[in-house]
């Protein structure tokens, strides 16, 4: 197909009252939902079960000062913190999705590619979520942080070594382990990944006007610039506000198994936004070989997931020492346990499966099943970072845990929607906009 018979029109989405009552019933169902799920917990822990659970010690961990991690007494544990445990995990996954959408523009950008231009606003709009899911956060970690990280609580009492109490692994980390860091460096590092993305947001729309390729060579270094950045601010967050709920427990390679949900999940994500577009009746230049790309990119960070994920599991299985195998231990009896084998499915056997094929990468009906199983799998997997480790034998999955994600999609959806009608759909001066539009991956 020739460059000629390609007309690329400006065209804008018109974010309707329908779609915005959509967005919003969402939300609003979601929020009753959560309310009664509120109040069926505290009601439970009013009327408790007299049998009290406890999980046993780790068999063969004969040191005190671990012996604690692995208790996990339902009396001790206020009904609050489930509450405050659902808002860590979906204010942390929600998050994920507009950070990842622009790590994906800078990414192209550094990479010179041309294939993805078409749908480079919609990947735009999706990352404007981002300020409002760092305010859902800083409200989950300011608000419930005493209850999600039993550190601030050893931070404030000041033991010294001997001392009843002292904790001689909290004290190791406690140069990186602090309020200090957590109320203050996790927005910053927000913030700084927001300054780019304001950055290169203005710079993009003012190509619509301008053209030429200053802007393109200016967005490309600045976009260089954010993936260094971005590739230590994120994995010091994925310790700080997810790993440090078991803070006695480390692993080298957490922060790239998170890298791995954001980038799936996003990429799943601007996936749904460009076939609900498509289907209104927009972006009909985006064909079926970007659609392909994109289903390749869901397709390889499933594998992807699985590799950190599995050679995580097994190095700590393997080598059995009592300062990691804690973290399995309750994942894999209990509660936890069908839940820890249904992440691994949903995330991996399941979406390799369906995403397999060259064909089901370019239908809009298996990318759609396949990226609802990866959005739905991914939230249990955040679940199963978090829940063990905050709320240990009292969590469940009940109406506050259904109401929840619902609250926070729909505010997501209406902050996308609203972000992407702001702007043309397609990056119209754009140096390789018409490779987009004429893109091909061959047979």
């Amino acid at each position: 197909m020739g460059h000629h018979s390609i007309e690329i029109k400006q065209e804008k989405f018109e974010f309707t009252s329908r779609s915005k009552m959509v967005s919003i019933i969402l939300l609003v169902a979601g929020l009753v939902l959560s309310a009664i799920g509120i109040f069926q917990i505290k009601g439970s822990h009013d009327h408790p079960n007299p049998q009290t659970h406890v999980e046993s010690a780790v068999p063969g961990d004969t040191h005190g000062e671990h012996t604690v991690t692995m208790q996990h007494e339902e009396h001790v544990k206020p009904w609050t913190a489930r509450v405050w445990a659902n808002m860590l995990v979906n204010s942390y996954y929600f998050l994920l999705f507009g950070v990842g959408a622009l790590f994906f523009v800078a990414l192209n950008y550094a990479a010179n590619a041309g294939w993805s231009i078409l749908v480079k606003r919609v990947a735009e709009g999706i990352s404007a979520y981002i300020p409002i899911g760092l305010i859902l956060l800083m409200i989950a970690l300011i608000f419930g942080g005493s209850q999600l990280y039993h550190w601030l609580h050893y931070e404030h009492q000041a033991l010294k070594d001997g001392a009843e109490g002292f904790d001689k692994i909290l004290e190791g980390k406690s140069g990186f382990l602090n309020s200090k860091f957590l109320f203050l460096g996790v927005p910053l590092f927000v913030l700084i990944w927001y300054t780019f993305r304001i950055i290169l947001r203005r710079l993009s729309l003012k190509e619509d006007e301008e053209g030429g390729t200053r802007i393109f060579l200016l967005s490309e270094k600045l976009s260089a610039a954010f993936l260094v950045i971005f590739g230590f601010s994120f994995s010091i967050i994925a310790w700080l506000v997810i790993m440090s709920v078991d803070a006695h427990w480390y692993s080298t390679i957490f922060a790239v198994n998170n890298f791995a949900v954001l980038f799936v999940t996003s990429t799943t994500i601007i996936v749904f936004f460009t076939l609900y577009l498509k289907s209104k009746g927009y972006l009909e230049l985006v064909s079926e070989e970007i659609l392909h790309d994109l289903g390749k990119f869901m397709f390889a960070f499933c594998i992807f997931w699985a590799y950190t994920w599995l050679a995580q599991f097994l190095l700590i299985w393997y080598a059995n020492i009592h300062e990691e195998v804690v973290y399995y231990h309750i994942r894999l009896h209990g509660y936890f346990r069908p839940i820890f084998f249904i992440n691994l499915f949903m995330n991996f056997f399941i979406p390799l499966i369906l995403l397999m094929t060259r064909n089901a990468k370019r239908k809009p009906m298996s990318l759609i099943i396949a990226g609802s199983i990866i959005l739905v799998g991914h939230w249990i997997d955040i679940f199963l970072m978090i829940m063990p480790g905050t709320v240990g034998t009292g969590a469940g999955i009940g109406p506050l845990e259904i109401g929840m994600p619902m609250a926070f999609a729909g505010l997501f959806i209406y902050v996308a929607l609203n972000a992407i009608s702001k702007a043309n759909m397609y990056a119209i001066n754009h140096p390789y906009i018409m490779e987009s539009a004429t893109y091909d991956v061959g047979p």
